[in-house]
């Protein structure tokens, strides 16, 4: 019985070490007999990713410029953004979105919105980052057929009127909100 523990013992082991080995975490040379730790610490760039912060835009009226300043970085997790070419992020203000559903979150002053900009084709239901007459604007796009129209919605606690946009109006979509990175509250 002796003998099958330490003949099962190494086998066990080596088990182990392959399973390390296969993800990731050790590298093994068997020529030498060596094996060494893999340090993923030195790798950060490989999961994280940084995407420039464009400026702010308002969540009710559309009232501030769009300036398209370079504000800074916000290093963000792979895992946040499904693509990382035409990703950027703008700074929400006002609450015209405090009741909006974006994969399960709402948009509060001061939230970061990731924004798609070669996502301009906008369908019902779509977050969307628009210019109205040079100033940007976040609300929810809807198309009225029946009247020929673009309705952004507010999706608020407080009581806030749609804006319509003629097909004619200088509008334009510079984009499609893909994630809400909400604000860190100390």
């Amino acid at each position: 019985m002796t003998i099958i523990i330490c003949f099962f013992f190494p086998l066990k082991i080596k088990h182990h070490l392959s399973q390390l080995e296969a993800k990731g975490f050790v590298s093994i040379d068997s020529r030498n007999g060596k094996i060494a730790r893999i340090n993923h610490k030195s790798n950060t760039g490989d999961f994280l990713i940084s995407i420039p912060i464009l400026g702010t835009a308002n969540c009710g009226p559309a009232n501030l410029y769009a300036d398209e300043n370079l504000e800074g970085y916000l290093k963000v997790s792979k895992r946040l953004v499904p693509k990382i070419s035409g990703i950027f992020a703008i700074r929400a203000q006002g609450n015209s979105l405090n009741k909006a559903d974006i994969k399960g979150k709402n948009v509060e002053p001061g939230d970061y919105l990731l924004v798609d900009s070669t996502s301009i084709n906008a369908k019902d239901g779509d977050y969307v980052l628009s210019l109205i007459d040079g100033m940007a604007n976040i609300k929810k796009f809807r198309f009225d057929n029946t009247n020929n129209r673009i309705v952004l919605l507010s999706e608020s606690s407080q009581q806030l009127h749609p804006i319509f946009i003629h097909p004619d109006d200088d509008f334009r979509i510079n984009g499609k909100v893909i994630e809400v990175i909400k604000k860190f509250e100390e």
